[in-house]
This record gives C-alpha cells, sequence and structure tokens, in this order.
C-alpha cells in the first residue's frame, strides 16, 4: 500500500464531505451561468465540478505531502496536467464523472479518486454522493463495497460468471467511436444480449464491480473515467487489457479497452466486437 490506512480515511471523508457541501447543493439547483461546454456541446462543466476539483486537490496535498494532482478539469484548462501522472506518487481526480447527467438532473454521477505509483494504478475509489457509499480497492488487497454505516461487502466475481455473447450484458461507449469503426461496431452489437451506456463510467464500473453486468467497452483513455474502475475490477477477479492485449495503465492514451468479470468474459466481448483481422 502505497499511503497508510490514517491517509485513506482521512481522503474518504474528505470526498463525502466536500460532494456534500459543493456537489449535492447543486444537483438540480444550476443556474443558467453554473453550467458550460468544453470539447463539444454535450461535454459539459459546472461550477459544481470546479469547486470539488479545487477543494478535492487542496486536501489531497495535505493528506499525501508531494503527491502530483491530475484533475480531470484541470487537464481540459491545460493538457500539459495530464503529463504529471508519470510521477512517483499521483492523485488522479474525477470530482463528477457523468457530468451531462448531473447538469440534467439525472442522479446518475459519481466522484472518481485513483492514486497511481510509477505510472500502475495502487488504490482507486467510486463514490456514489446520492446514496453515500462506495467501491474501493487496494491493489493486492482485494476490492470491497462500503456503505455510509461502514459496512463493507468483499467484491468477488462468482466462479459461474462466464458468458456467451447472446447472453451478455455490458456497456459500450458506442458514440465515441467514429467512422467506419463505429458504424461496424454497431453492426456487431446485436451479437449481444444487451449493451447500453450510462453515460458515466462511475456506474458503469460499480456495477460491474458488483457482477450485476459483465463488461465495459470504451475508446477513449481518460484516467480520470477508468484507473480506479480497472482497479477495483481486477481487485474482483476481473480482466481489463486493451483490444491489442496490453495490461491497462493510466499513462496509456490511445486503444480500445475491454474490462469484464473474467478471463473468458474478456475474450468473449473481444471476439464479438472484432472482424476476421482483429480489428474493430
Amino acid at each position: 500500500m502505497i499511503f497508510p490506512a490514517e491517509a485513506e480515511a482521512k481522503l474518504i471523508a474528505a470526498v463525502r464531505q466536500i460532494a456534500a457541501e459543493e456537489i449535492l447543493p447543486r444537483f438540480r439547483f444550476l443556474g443558467e451561468g453554473d453550467i458550460a461546454t468544453k470539447s463539444r456541446m454535450d461535454d459539459l462543466v459546472t461550477v459544481a465540478d470546479r469547486e470539488a476539483e479545487r477543494r478535492l486537490s487542496e486536501v489531497a496535498i495535505t493528506i499525501l505531502p508531494g503527491v502530483a494532482v491530475v484533475g480531470e478539469e484541470a487537464v481540459s484548462e491545460d493538457a500539459s496536467v495530464r503529463d504529471a501522472i508519470d510521477c512517483s506518487v499521483c492523485l488522479i481526480v474525477d470530482p463528477i464523472d457523468g457530468t451531462w447527467n448531473f447538469a440534467n438532473g439525472l442522479a446518475n454521477f459519481g466522484v472518481i479518486l485513483s492514486l497511481s505509483q510509477n505510472g500502475e494504478t495502487e488504490w482507486g475509489m467510486i463514490y456514489d454522493p446520492i446514496g453515500d457509499d462506495w467501491v474501493i480497492a487496494t491493489r493486492g488487497q482485494g476490492a470491497r463495497f462500503v456503505k455510509s454505516d461502514g459496512a463493507e461487502t468483499q467484491l468477488r466475481f462468482t466462479q459461474d460468471c462466464d458468458r456467451i455473447a447472446s447472453n451478455a450484458i455490458g456497456y459500450v461507449h458506442s458514440y465515441l467511436f467514429e467512422g467506419d469503426e463505429r458504424r461496424r461496431l454497431f453492426s456487431r452489437l446485436p451479437e449481444f444480449h444487451k449493451t447500453d451506456a450510462l453515460r458515466c463510467s462511475a456506474h458503469e464500473y460499480r456495477l460491474l464491480a458488483r457482477g450485476i453486468v459483465d463488461f465495459c467497452v470504451s475508446p477513449v483513455l481518460n484516467p480520470w473515467d477508468h484507473a480506479a474502475g480497472c482497479l477495483i475490477s481486477e481487485e474482483a477477479g476481473g480482466v481489463s487489457r486493451l483490444l491489442t492485449g496490453e495490461p491497462y495503465r493510466p499513462t496509456q492514451r490511445e486503444g480500445r479497452l475491454i474490462v469484464a468479470s473474467s478471463e473468458a468474459n474478456w475474450q468473449m466481448v473481444a471476439d464479438a466486437i472484432t472482424g476476421p483481422d482483429g480489428t474493430i
């Protein structure tokens, strides 16, 4: 573990407090000037994102002296901030994952934190402000679902979780694929029993870690979206790899990511979404 349990407890407490003070009071109470667009019309940022990230960054530095902080909103203002993930210890922050949902009054958003060391994810937490509960994992120590009263449940995929495509349920960020690749992907999705997208990696990974869905697929490797979820899924017994077979790392910037509840399910998804040449 790269930071002591007392530091973890302080960080969790800070996430809960900041969510209660900066995020929840603004949910369904955002004013006209509180929402802005970033890279495209549906890529939103709100005053709650910015204030939550600011406070989380300030708290992180006091709890973990010397840590580099990479926040989604900081990267949107200065892309070079992302380079800090190569530092020895880095906290990656998504202050509100699912901002489009949050800004439009949908209670489907979360806070994602991950801690990386030398480019490897070592700790991750996905917090639901509405339910005041979280999934969390430390590398080599398993994954847990923790309720607001402290009750914990170990997360572990069952031995009978393997699926064939026609029985599999998962999340595919098909709207993020482009051009011919997107068209080919859409033609292959009927292989599965059901595919969807919640516009919120936080809840997609939470449902995967709890064994409710079987896989997640994404072509955009923003570390604030995936680092925590991949580690939590791995610690629950799952697999997170790029379509090329390369293990996921938060430093990666290109690739098609598949996260699944077992090795067999990872291969099943890869086979279903690719053609004879092994590409989408």
